[in-house]
């Protein structure tokens, strides 16, 4: 399954909107089988805060293996770096 996170805006800040966020991703996720891998796309992403990222890329990579691709934004890369410092997420 893929995720194109610029369908929730492209300046992804708040942990409420990311709750929000996440509530809409995983009513489209609960058929999808839990080995398969979640591709994070963050393609058109202007900024990404660990805020946002805690609330959505944590609470996926605890239930399925995650991809992420277009992270060459410097606010995407500094809160991936910062959730994998602090919550230990692991992504490929």
């Amino acid at each position: 399954m893929k995720i194109e996170l610029v369908k929730f805006g492209d300046i992804l800040v708040s942990r409420p909107a990311g709750r929000e966020a996440f509530l809409v991703m995983s009513s489209h996720l609960k058929d999808v089988d839990k080995k398969e891998s979640t591709v994070i796309d963050f393609a058109g992403i202007k900024v990404l805060t660990p805020s946002w990222a805690d609330e959505v890329i944590t609470k996926l990579a605890e239930n399925y293996p995650i991809k992420v691709e277009n992270t060459s934004n410097p606010s995407v890369r500094e809160t991936l770096k910062t959730l994998s410092q602090y919550s230990g997420l692991k992504v490929s």
